[in-house]
C-alpha cells in the first residue's frame, strides 16, 4: 500500500514551507497569445487540438515556475473539458507533468454518484483499470491523481467507493462541506431540527468518515471543501473536524485574504491548504514589471507574495 495520504500532504507542506494550492483553470482568451500563435503554427486541422497544446505548454510554465515553493496543484477540469478529447489529453499530461515535478495533485472534478458509477469515477481518477485477460491483461490508471474533490449530496454510498479506492492506493478525497460561492447558504446553511446548520451535519459526517484512518501526522485521508469567504462557519468546522485537512477556495479574486483563511487552520500551523487560481496563473495581467512572455515569473512572485500575506496568520 502506498503512503497515507494525509501524510504525504503534511510532508509535502513542511517541505515546501508553503499551504499554497495553485488552481491551474487555463481560459483560452487569456493564455498568452505568443503560446497560441506557437500552437497554432505547429498546425492542425482541429481547432481544439490546437487550443488544447497551447493550454499544455501554459500549464507547464505555470508548473515549473512553481514546483519548487508550492506543495500542491489543482486543475479544473470543466476548463478542459471545452475543449473535447484533445482537451481531456492535455489534463493527463497535466497531472502527469506535475507529478513529475514532485507537486501532489488534486482533480477538481466534484464527481459522485452510487454503485458501480461511482467505482468507475474512483478507479478512473485515484485507481487503476484493467483491461483485457489472460496474456493480453493491462493495468494501467487513467488519470493517477492524487486526489479528488468529491460532492456528497448523494451521502455514504456515493463516497464510499472513493474512500475504498484511497485506502487501496494511499489516495485523498476532499469533500464540498461549505463553499466558497455567494448561493452556497441556499442550502448549506440550512437548519435542521438539531439546530445545526447542514454543514455542520456534513462536517460531523466527514470526519466520522475519516476516523478510522487517521495518519501518522494525525490527518485523515478524507479532506473537506471549506471556503475561506465563510470565516466563522470555517471556525465551527475546525472545531468539528480537527483531523480533517481542508481545502479553502474563496482567497484572492473571491474576496478572502488572510484573516479570513485563518480559521481553517490548527493550532499546529497546518490543517488547510489555500487554493489561489486567477491570482496566480493571470498574475502577468496585474503585477508590474510583467508581460504576457514572463507570466510564469509573474506566477513565481504572486505565489510568494501570496506566501507572505499568509504567514500573518501564524
Amino acid at each position: 500500500m502506498s503512503k497515507h495520504f494525509g501524510d504525504r500532504l503534511v510532508a509535502a507542506v513542511k517541505e515546501k514551507g508553503s499551504c499554497i494550492c495553485v488552481g491551474l483553470d487555463p481560459r483560452l482568451e487569456q493564455i498568452p497569445k505568443h503560446l497560441v500563435e506557437k500552437s497554432l503554427k505547429e498546425g492542425d486541422d482541429n481547432p481544439m487540438v490546437v487550443a488544447a497544446r497551447a493550454v499544455l505548454e501554459f500549464n507547464i510554465g505555470i508548473i515549473d515556475a512553481v514546483c519548487d515553493i508550492v506543495p500542491v496543484v489543482k486543475p479544473q477540469i470543466a476548463f478542459y473539458e471545452i475543449f473535447g478529447a484533445a482537451g481531456i489529453t492535455a489534463y493527463q499530461e497535466t497531472l502527469k507533468y506535475a507529478k513529475s515535478k514532485g507537486l501532489l495533485t488534486i482533480v477538481d472534478a466534484k464527481r459522485n454518484d452510487i454503485g458501480s458509477t461511482a467505482e468507475a469515477y474512483a478507479e478512473a481518477y485515484l485507481g487503476e483499470t484493467q483491461m483485457f485477460e489472460g496474456e493480453k491483461q493491462v493495468v494501467i490508471p487513467a488519470f493517477d491523481a492524487d486526489s479528488i474533490t468529491v460532492t456528497p449530496y448523494l451521502g455514504w454510498d456515493g463516497v464510499k467507493p472513493f474512500m475504498d479506492e484511497c485506502e487501496d492506493s494511499g489516495k485523498g478525497i476532499f469533500v464540498l462541506v461549505k463553499t466558497s460561492n455567494k448561493s452556497s447558504g441556499d442550502l448549506q446553511d440550512l437548519e435542521i431540527k438539531s439546530g445545526e446548520a447542514l454543514y455542520e451535519v456534513m462536517g460531523h459526517l466527514v470526519d466520522s468518515w475519516g476516523a478510522d484512518d487517521i495518519g501518522e501526522m494525525g490527518y485523515s485521508f478524507v479532506g473537506a471543501v471549506v471556503g475561506a469567504t465563510f470565516p466563522e462557519q470555517a471556525k465551527k468546522l475546525r472545531k468539528i473536524m480537527p483531523n480533517t485537512y481542508f481545502l479553502v477556495p474563496g482567497y484572492g479574486a473571491q474576496g478572502a485574504g488572510a484573516a479570513e483563511v485563518k480559521p481553517c487552520f490548527n493550532k499546529d500551523g497546518l490543517g488547510a491548504i489555500v487554493n489561489n487560481s486567477r491570482g496566480i496563473i493571470y498574475a502577468y495581467e496585474k503585477m508590474e514589471g510583467f508581460d504576457e512572455k514572463s507570466y510564469a515569473e509573474a506566477a513565481r512572485g504572486a505565489c510568494i507574495s501570496m506566501k507572505k500575506d499568509l504567514a500573518k496568520i501564524f
